[in-house]
């Protein structure tokens, strides 16, 4: 991981010299005050103070008010920090159409597979812990993976007809990677992904469940040879609970949201904090107007007033703006926030390398256009930017990443010690340019002097 971009002055060797003389005679100077070194984003400050033209940075607030404006999503909240300090916290518009109510700064979104790095974070706890070790066989802490088999051929209505074993069991680095050969049941045009949603992995009333049905399912590759979005997150999720003995939801409040004071993350909002969860909205296909939608990927829209039957370490989560900038935040300080250490530095450094085999090439994750190659690889649980100015972004080296279903998206940058968490609630895209990428461009376009 790339030094955070500090500097410091230092007195010339004229100064030494003269002071060293005149010591003797005179009362000694009080020392320099420190430059604060609170880092919690328990404070703001102006964008000019750490390196952000006001003028430039205002392009992007123009940006995303007009996208609230132009009906693409309801509402929307935003948060780009530096140093440990809030530069800008905004909201805009409503968080529901039909009660007009405006956009507060405490709003809880669903998060969707902005959950991934909380539960890859849970992973990392126990391996600090020697639980596990990252070439690991799955199979060493899911057995009922052992009979897997890789899928060979299907037929041309998407049925499986040709199977063979697998040449050896997805390891722990593959499941952290998405590069273990699971699939995930989000789309229906893999054959794999049709038994996924066919089987309902992702409906189980439990993880247990949700390993017995993924057992059931061909991989779509052998260990290690490609790269798809997939349910591994979600299989993570039950090594945490087996390896624990606690439930998912239990070891990330000890562990990792009660810690890190993020008092509004969870797997549901309980009934009290109910009413402060953002309407979903969805458009029709070939329509621009946005409705609020009732159904998830054929399913119901789940209660979240309620404990889910099974807690989604892919994508079960509940959070702010706030909360989850402050896990952010974490990150950036190498694992530890207020005094308190969640993860040692190594262990945020090895988060943030990427674990793609090199002879892999992907071109699509199932979900989106991200691709995959020498300037952009994927960690343990992040998408990480190796070479930014190849892929053709502005952020800076190293920078951590990833979405929710919803439109939610964040990212870290280690090298420029900046992250930005924005929030919206719209499945299926935005109906124009991807948010989080105009995001990025529109900071970075801001960031005048880095030095500062």
């Amino acid at each position: 991981m790339h030094r955070k971009a500090y500097f410091a002055t230092a007195l010339t060797a004229a100064l030494l010299v003269s002071g060293a003389c005149a010591a003797a005679d005179a009362p000694a100077a009080k020392p320099a005050a420190k430059a604060s070194s609170v880092r919690d984003l328990s404070a703001t400050t102006a964008p000019e103070a750490v390196g952000f033209d006001s003028k430039r940075l205002k392009s992007m607030d123009d940006y995303m008010a007009k996208v609230v404006s132009d009906g693409r999503v309801a509402g929307m909240t935003t948060l780009l920090a530096r140093h440990g300090k809030v530069v800008e916290f905004k909201t805009y518009g409503k968080t529901s159409l039909e009660t007009g109510e405006a956009m507060p700064k405490d709003e809880i979104f669903r998060i969707y597979s902005m959950s991934k790095p909380l539960t890859g974070v849970a992973m990392m706890i126990l391996f600090e812990q020697g639980k596990w070790r990252l070439d690991d066989p799955v199979t060493r802490y899911v057995p009922e993976f052992k009979n897997l088999k890789v899928m060979v051929e299907a037929d041309k209505d998407g049925n499986i007809t040709k199977t063979e074993p697998m040449k050896r069991p997805p390891t722990m680095r593959e499941i952290m990677s998405h590069t273990a050969g699971f699939g995930y049941g989000l789309g229906d045009e893999h054959p794999v992904d049709k038994l996924y949603r066919s089987k309902q992995v992702l409906g189980s009333t439990g993880l247990h469940q949700m390993i017995e049905r993924t057992a059931e399912i061909p991989l779509m590759y052998q260990p290690g040879t490609s790269w798809s979005y997939s349910s591994a997150v979600d299989i993570q999720g039950y090594i945490v609970e087996k390896l624990t003995g606690k439930t998912l939801g239990q070891f990330l409040q000890e562990n990792v949201f009660g810690p890190l004071k993020m008092k509004d993350t969870a797997f549901y909002t309980g009934p009290e904090k109910a009413t402060r969860l953002a309407a979903v909205y969805v458009a029709e296909r070939g329509q621009t107007k946005i409705h609020e939608a009732s159904d998830l990927f054929g399913q119901k829209m789940p209660d979240y007033s309620k404990p889910p039957a099974m807690e989604s370490g892919g994508g079960g989560l509940t959070s702010t703006t706030m909360d989850y900038a402050r896990f952010c935040q974490m990150m950036l300080n190498k694992g530890e926030l207020d005094g308190v250490r969640v993860l040692s530095p190594a262990s945020i450094e090895l988060m943030d390398t990427n674990v793609i085999p090199h002879n892999v090439l992907v071109t699509t994750n199932g979900t989106s256009g991200i691709r995959f190659n020498e300037a952009v690889g994927f960690g343990l649980d992040f998408q990480v930017d190796n070479d930014p100015r190849r892929a053709g972004s502005l952020e800076g080296k190293n920078t951590m990443s990833w979405g929710g279903a919803a439109g939610t998206w964040f990212w870290i940058d280690p090298t420029n010690d900046v992250l930005f968490v924005g929030m919206i609630q719209r499945m299926g895209g935005t109906g124009g340019d991807d948010l989080g990428t105009q995001a990025r461009t529109l900071t970075y376009q801001a960031l005048l002097h880095p030095e500062k």
